[in-house]
Formats: structure tokens, sequence, C-alpha cells
């Protein structure tokens, strides 16, 4: 169910610096190797929380996790109403801009999960992303749950898929989310 039309994500697509592009790709190639997606099959959830943080949003997408300096994505983010917390959070000014959600590869639907990560979500005032993984889907919202994109992780490794991974890239990379690309190519398509 896609949320951005096709000439919108061209356009913008457009812009993008191509060689931090093709570095970012070929650093997830290497994160996501077919070897890697074997063991990542099998392990637990809270296993592989920090590893996929890791792998995904710092290696790839360029945040920094706490407790390195200019921090701005966190782990296990503590609802403002209730004990609850989110398994990850990508912050501005230290307030939720998008909260995460992951699983292990055992969950199979991702919609099962969608009421917990969104209500991490309405308890951040600010918060207008969700993003759920199992470390192999990832599915990502703008405000609603009706809408999303979906990404494969474990598919998007192959050259002929990587048409995916420049859309994964350009609405979940740091400076995008920070910038609020995703609400403008909402808002645009």
């Amino acid at each position: 169910m896609s949320i951005f039309q096709k000439s919108v994500i061209k356009t913008y697509l457009s812009g993008i610096d191509r060689e931090q592009l093709e570095k970012a790709y070929q650093i997830f190639r290497k994160n996501y190797s077919y070897e890697k997606i074997e063991i990542i099959k099998k392990l637990k959830e809270e296993e592989y929380q920090d590893g996929f943080l890791r792998d995904i949003f710092v290696d790839v997408l360029g945040y920094t996790l706490k407790p390195e300096d200019n921090f701005n994505l966190v782990r296990e983010f503590k609802n403002q109403s209730d004990s609850k917390k989110a398994d990850g959070a990508i912050l501005i000014n230290n307030t939720a801009k998008a909260v995460i959600e992951l699983k292990s590869t055992k969950t199979k639907d991702l919609k099962t999960v969608t009421g917990q990560a969104f209500n991490y979500k309405n308890n951040q005032p600010d918060c207008k992303y969700v993003i759920i993984s199992n470390f192999q889907k990832l599915h990502f919202y703008i405000d609603y749950a009706n809408e999303y994109e979906e990404f494969d992780l474990f598919r998007i490794i192959k050259e002929d898929l990587k048409e995916e991974f420049e859309l994964l890239f350009l609405i979940l990379s740091k400076d995008s989310i920070l910038n609020d690309t995703p609400e403008k190519l909402k808002k645009e398509s």
C-alpha cells in the first residue's frame, strides 16, 4: 500500500547525492549479506534490536545512537503518559519525531503490531512517523495506520531491486526525517 506517487518520488530522488546513496547501498548490502540474513532469521527480538538499529539506522541511514554525542536515535523510549516503551525513537531536541517498534522474524504479520506502535506514537505529542520491523520487513507510516510503505530488507540487497532501497533511503535517512521529507512527499502525492 503505497503512500507516495511515483512521479513525486522520482522528482525527489533526482535531488539526492548519488554518491552518498551508493555508499549507503553498499553498506546495506554488506550489513545484510546472505550469510547474515540466515543468522538474523534465528535471532530473538531482543538479541538483534541493537544490531538492527546500528546496521540500518546508524550505518546506512546516518543516525547517531545514544550515548554518542549529538545523538538523534535512542533505544527504549518511554511514553510520556505511562511506563510503556517503544523499542526506539528518532529524536529532534529530545522530542520523538518517529517511534520504532521491533519484533523478531517470527512475527510474520506486522499489522498485528500496529496498535502497539501507534499507542507509542500517540503518547508523543510531536511524533509524526511510525516504523515497525521484524528485521526482514519494514513498515513506514505517516500519522495514520491506514497507509504505509513496505520494504523487504532481505530482498532489496539484490541489485535489480535497488530502486526499493533508494525509496527506503529517501524517506528514512536522517536528513529526510529531520527535514520532514516524507510528509512533504505525502502532501505532494
